[in-house]
C-alpha cells in the first residue's frame, strides 16, 4: 500500500494552528510587563512577517545554540525561542519546519532602558534565563556565538558604526567556530524610495509611541549592504520581508564562509 502524503492544505493548516500556538505562547509573558508591553508584543508578532519567515525558511536550525539578538527591544525573539522548545519538546512541532535550538543560550541587547527594564519583567522567568544586556551596540562586547539577530536596527547609527557593529558581530562568529555561522539582518533598501520612505515613517512613531526619542537615520541602497557583508567573507542571500506592509524591508541571510 502506498502512504498516504498530507495534502498542501492540511499542511497550511498544520502550520497556521502552530504559529497561532506559538504566538499566544509567546505573547502570553509579556501582561507581566504591563498592558502596554503585552499589547506590543501580540502586535509585533502577528503582524511583522519576519518571525514566521524565519520558521517556514529554516533560517534557524538546532545548532544556532548561542544567540545573540542586538537591537533586542522587549526580547520577543527569546519569548518565541523558549515557546518553540517547548512546542517541540511536546511534540507538536509541523514536520515542515525545521527544529529549532532546544534550549538556546540567549543575550539581548539594547540601548533603551525601559524595553530592558519591560523584558525583564516579562520574560526574566525564562529558562535557561535570558541575558539582558542595557548598552550600546556599536562598544559592547559580542560574546562567542552561533546566529546574530540584527531586525531593523543599524540605521540608527552612521554607515562607518554600521561597518563597525558587522566587523565585530563577523568576529564573534568566527570565534564561535560553528560550522553554521549565521547573521540575519533585516535593513531597509534605500533604493526603494516610497517603501523605504514609508518604513522610517512608520519607524519613528513606533519609537515615538514606546517612550524613546526620535534619532536621525542611515540607509543604504540593498547592493551596498551585500558588499558590505560580502568584504567581511560572509555568503549573502537577500529574501524581500515585507509581505502584509507597504515597506521596503529585507532580510539578510549570511553565512560565514569558513577559510582552509
Amino acid at each position: 500500500m502506498s502512504a498516504v502524503l498530507p495534502s498542501s492544505s492540511s499542511s497550511s493548516s498544520s502550520t497556521d494552528a502552530a504559529w497561532r500556538e506559538l504566538h499566544e505562547a509567546a505573547t502570553v509573558p509579556y501582561k507581566k510587563g504591563g498592558s502596554f508591553a503585552w499589547h506590543f508584543a501580540r502586535g509585533k508578532l502577528g503582524r511583522d512577517p519576519v518571525f514566521r519567515g524565519l520558521l517556514e525558511r529554516g533560517l534557524i536550525d538546532a545548532a544556532h545554540r548561542r544567540v545573540v539578538d542586538i537591537g533586542c527591544g522587549q526580547g520577543l525573539f527569546a519569548s518565541l525561542l523558549a515557546s518553540m522548545s517547548r512546542m517541540q519538546a511536546h511534540g507538536r512541532w509541523p514536520s515542515s519546519w525545521k527544529p529549532t535550538p532546544p534550549a538556546a543560550d540567549y543575550t539581548g541587547i539594547e540601548l533603551m532602558p525601559k524595553d530592558v527594564a519591560r523584558a525583564e519583567a516579562s520574560i526574566g522567568h525564562l529558562q535557561p534565563a535570558p541575558r539582558l544586556v542595557c548598552a550600546d551596540m556599536c562598544s559592547v562586547p559580542l560574546p562567542e556565538c552561533d546566529l546574530v539577530v540584527i531586525l531593523d536596527v543599524l540605521h540608527y547609527v552612521g554607515i562607518d558604526a554600521q561597518d563597525g557593529v558587522l566587523r565585530r558581530v563577523h568576529d564573534a562568529l568566527r570565534r564561535g567556530g560553528s560550522a553554521n555561522a549565521r547573521l540575519l539582518l533585516r535593513v531597509g533598501d534605500a533604493s526603494s524610495k516610497r517603501g523605504f520612505a514609508i518604513s522610517q515613517w512608520v519607524d519613528r512613531t513606533v519609537t515615538r509611541v514606546r517612550g524613546h526619542k526620535v534619532s536621525p537615520t542611515w540607509g543604504r541602497p540593498l547592493s551596498d549592504w551585500v558588499a558590505a557583508l560580502q568584504r567581511l567573507d560572509f555568503r549573502v542571500q537577500s529574501i524581500p520581508m515585507s509581505k502584509g506592509t507597504p515597506f521596503a524591508n529585507v532580510l539578510l541571510v549570511a553565512d560565514l564562509e569558513h577559510r582552509a
